[in-house]
């Protein structure tokens, strides 16, 4: 059987060894679940860069630039980092490079190292689940967290793929996850509302954000970075 790992921050990424092992990168409020819609929604590709000044300079090469800092848009970004600014295929046919606080820092630190990178969200949590299923290899959950520490939401989808997957683990965390998402799936948008970044962008009224980014399985479809690109690819099976 398969092991599985959950590293709750990119701060401890060092603790793990990620050779040979599938990263699902997860970032719930909002970048994965904003990088998921985007290339649903008709997006060629994104390109996650770790800072603002050169995410910015690859508007010149034709890039829409998405750029996010503490829950707010970057200035000089044409977008910012809601999932909302994607649907009815609005950038269907462009290619996006994007920057955020938490989950473009994880997607870095990943790179070089994962035998292959995922973008995850419970957008398509069991498109993901499938995926990995298949491949049949160990798998690591990066949670981008906040500023390095721990967070509630991208922790809790970590438990929520633990359950699904059913690999072997020897952390208590993965344990601790598994368990709590097991407990509160059934009011998953109730109990992620307390989560400290779920209030912080309560504050700035984004709620709907927030409802659609904890929406179970609305994408039948895997989103694997390949080079310095994000991109996706329907799964074979449907739900």
């Amino acid at each position: 059987m398969n092991s599985l790992e959950i590293c709750f921050s990119p701060e401890l990424i060092h603790l793990h060894d990620l050779r040979g092992k599938a990263v699902v990168v997860v970032d719930i409020f909002r970048a994965t679940s904003t990088m998921v819609t985007a290339l649903a929604n008709g997006v060629i590709s994104i390109r996650p860069v770790e800072d603002l000044e050169s995410c910015r300079s690859l508007q010149e090469k034709g890039y829409v630039t998405a750029g996010e800092r503490n829950g707010h848009k970057a200035e000089g970004f044409e977008l910012g980092n809601s999932p909302l600014s994607y649907l009815h295929n609005t950038y269907a046919g462009r290619r996006v490079a994007m920057t955020t606080t938490n989950g473009t820092v994880a997607i870095e630190r990943s790179k070089g190292h994962a035998d292959e990178i995922l973008i995850g969200a419970f957008l398509n949590l069991n498109a993901t689940a499938t995926y990995l299923l298949e491949i049949n290899k160990p798998v690591l959950i990066l949670c981008a967290g906040w500023k390095g520490k721990f967070n509630l939401e991208d922790s809790l989808y970590a438990g929520a793929l633990a359950s699904l997957l059913q690999f072997s683990y020897d952390c208590d965390g993965t344990l601790a996850m598994e368990t709590l998402y097991q407990h509160v799936q059934d009011d998953l948008s109730g109990f992620l509302k307390k989560a400290s970044h779920a209030k912080r962008l309560q504050n700035y009224n984004i709620e709907a954000d927030i409802d659609f980014c904890l929406t179970l399985d609305k994408y039948n479809l895997v989103c694997k970075q390949v080079g310095e690109e994000i991109s996706a690819q329907k799964s074979p099976h449907h739900y």
